[in-house]
């Protein structure tokens, strides 16, 4: 069997929600791999020139489907304006729920918010709270940038996507891919018998006990940005600084403007 004759018109003209489906679906055409090679290109350089100068970042994971009167959508709005009291830029998936809550804390508390959105087919408007949005067309690629310029992670309550981001975290900071950035996960009721099961894989030998260090459980803003603060600015020698490095707007990079010191 051979690939449809038109892959390679879907993989140039196919609108971005399909752009996964279409890049995982199987052996296409060697021009339409060609294009697609080219679209993932190009979402990888649309991101590096709008989170460059972002400054150091703290990314939040949480659900778009909670509510503002969801007592979660309360906490991540905490947790996002003590981040950025903290001195980072937040950084979220760029939608509602979870991530609009984590962003409006940012942006209220007077710091710096931006997203990483993707093309999804529900439940993925921008909120309204960001500084800066770039928007996606590949999942991996979006997950990659919302690791890329992270020193720390918060894992609020979620779902498979949520599941997805938090053990993405974990296997590249325990094969030694990124650093030993903090993991804070929110929400110890919720999260509960995850936790429970990753001791128990522990317990059977399928990680190891030094493993469970990665995670920091707390239901407290306090605690979780005293752990942020020494497990990521103290231990990785982060200081704040009057001014970011300058852009090169013919490269098309994109500077981001401060009303004071950031964090570098």
């Amino acid at each position: 069997m051979q690939p449809a004759p038109d892959s390679a018109v879907a993989a140039v003209v196919a609108p971005p929600e399909r752009a996964d489906e279409i890049f995982l679906e199987g052996p296409n055409s060697r021009i339409a791999e060609f294009c697609t090679l080219l679209r993932v290109m190009r979402d990888f350089l649309r991101g590096y020139r709008a989170l460059h100068f972002v400054g150091p970042c703290v990314t939040v994971f949480g659900s778009a489907r909670i509510k503002p009167d969801d007592p979660y959508y309360e906490l991540a709005l905490k947790m996002g304006a003590a981040i950025a009291q903290l001195g980072f830029t937040v950084m979220t998936g760029g939608g509602p729920g979870i991530m609009e809550a984590a962003n409006r804390g940012a942006k209220e508390a007077g710091g710096r918010s931006v997203g990483c959105n993707i093309e999804l087919p529900f439940e993925q408007s921008s909120n309204v709270y960001l500084d800066r949005c770039v928007r996606l067309h590949y999942f991996f690629v979006r997950k990659a940038l919302l690791i890329k310029y992270s020193y720390a992670f918060v894992v609020m309550p979620g779902g498979v996507g949520t599941l997805d981001e938090l053990f993405e975290a974990l296997a590249l900071i325990q094969n030694g891919k990124i650093k030993n950035f903090p993991v804070v996960v929110m929400g110890t009721d919720y999260w509960g018998q995850l936790i429970a099961f990753i001791e128990q894989m522990a317990q059977r030998g399928k990680i190891s006990s030094s493993d469970l260090n990665l995670i920091f459980a707390t239901d407290s803003v306090e605690e979780a940005i005293a752990h942020i603060r020494a497990k990521a600015i103290e231990r990785f020698g982060l200081r704040r600084v009057a001014h970011m490095r300058r852009p090169f707007p013919w490269l098309g990079e994109r500077g981001f403007p401060s009303t004071g010191p950031d964090i570098c």
